[in-house]
């Protein structure tokens, strides 16, 4: 009797092909689906800038420009215009407080000034010829009321005898009433003439008074003027170097055109350029640092220019610890202006991926140091050595921040 022979339903062949399609699959699905396949670049390590992330003290500045001037200028400018007569001193000579500098010559106000003499000396004569006349009027009132009396005084005799004799009838009624009214007439003329007097006296007195202050206002003038031609001698106001000078023998200046400035070299102060978009932002008492032979100085606004020109506006800055040694009027300094106070930020130093980037990602390089990947960043602050971190990278992670231009959009960075 035959045996019957089953046959195996899972052959070992069968079972190997399995496997290996099955690995195959499996291969396939992880390339499609869990493979890395982000864009790869091998770059050299020696030629990458690798900055540690860290959390630090953060002060926003920002980089300006300065020049350095003298802590004072005093402007000369012409009082009176004339013509460059002479010139004493030239440009760039220290001078002392009331050195002459330049003379102008003006015929217009010398006429000016004999004008106005002749003026005061009218004017003097007719005060002298206003009091005589008051004087004069007023003897003669004296010489009418002593003329008065005398005739009073005899009237009233006359008219108290009348009255007696008429009393006694010894003259007409007629001539005692003509002897009363004659009394009467005199004692009123003498009435008016004192009232006439007084008033006349507060007439001349009055006049007398708007003579004298006129008087008084042509000396006045007269004294302005002459004034005027000594301010024709152009004199150093305090003392200094005289470091401009702008006038030519023979030149010909109108009033209140600059001549020429003196700086007093006591110390010296920066004139600042800030651009306008930081107007706002600054304010008197913000500090700012610069570096001059090796050390570093501070200063802090003393003044602001409100006026824009250009997109720019100025700023006085003084030192705060004492001047360089050996800083000259006119040399230009690097300054980082202070725009805010100190503050905890996360940092990562400034570097050339910033112009690639527009600082949205950087490279961060991971823990084993042999690839860097690309990520997404937030940017706040900044100043000349530091980003202030908002978002995307913690302290101690280092991150490559040269630049970033050979790169294009490669993800990940292998370094060798």
């Amino acid at each position: 009797m035959d045996k019957i022979i089953e046959k195996k339903k899972w052959p070992p062949k069968k079972i190997v092909l399995l496997s290996l399609s099955g690995v195959f699959v499996i291969f396939i699905l992880y390339n499609l689906i869990l493979a890395d396949h982000s864009s790869k670049l091998n770059v050299e390590t020696e030629r990458l800038t690798v900055s540690t992330v860290t959390r630090d003290v953060f002060q926003e500045f920002i980089p300006v420009t300065g020049t350095v001037i003298p802590i004072k200028t005093v402007y000369l400018d012409a009082i009176e215009g004339g013509r460059v007569e002479k010139r004493y001193l030239e440009a760039g000579t220290f001078v002392q407080k009331g050195d002459s500098i330049l003379t102008l010559a003006n015929t217009d106000l010398v006429m000016n000034i004999m004008y106005r003499e002749a003026e005061l000396f009218e004017q003097s004569n007719n005060l002298r010829n206003t009091r005589l006349a008051m004087e004069q009027h007023r003897l003669n009132l004296q010489a009418q009321l002593i003329e008065l009396n005398y005739e009073i005084r005899q009237q009233k005799r006359n008219y108290e005898r009348s009255q007696e004799l008429v009393e006694r009838k010894l003259i007409s009624l007629k001539e005692f009433e003509e002897a009363r009214d004659r009394y009467d007439y005199l004692v009123n003329k003498r009435e008016i003439t004192l009232e006439t007097h007084k008033q006349d006296s507060l007439y001349r007195i009055a006049q007398v008074e708007q003579l004298e202050a006129s008087l008084h206002r042509m000396q006045d003038n007269l004294e302005i003027v002459r004034k005027n031609m000594e301010n024709l001698t152009l004199k150093a106001p305090i003392t200094g170097q005289l470091t401009s000078l702008n006038a030519e023998i023979g030149e010909s200046k109108s009033r209140g055109e600059r001549l020429g400035q003196i700086d007093v070299l006591d110390g010296f102060k920066i004139r600042v350029q800030v651009d306008e978009h930081y107007i706002a932002r600054i304010q008197p008492g913000q500090t700012g640092e610069f570096n001059f032979a090796g050390d570093t100085y501070k200063l802090i606004i003393k003044k602001i220019f409100p006026e824009v020109k250009e997109g720019r506006f100025e700023v006085d800055m003084e030192f705060t610890d004492g001047e360089p040694e050996g800083i000259r009027r006119g040399q230009t300094t690097h300054i980082r202006l202070a725009l805010g106070d100190l503050s905890e930020a996360i940092l990562l130093a400034t570097g050339g991926f910033y112009s690639s980037t527009g600082g949205q990602w950087v490279y961060v390089v991971d823990e084993n140091g042999n690839t860097a990947r690309k990520r997404q960043i937030r940017i706040g602050r900044q100043n000349t050595q530091n980003y202030e971190i908002l978002e995307g990278l913690n302290p101690g992670e280092r991150v490559i921040t040269s630049s970033y231009d050979n790169y294009g959009d490669i993800d990940v960075l292998v370094m060798k």
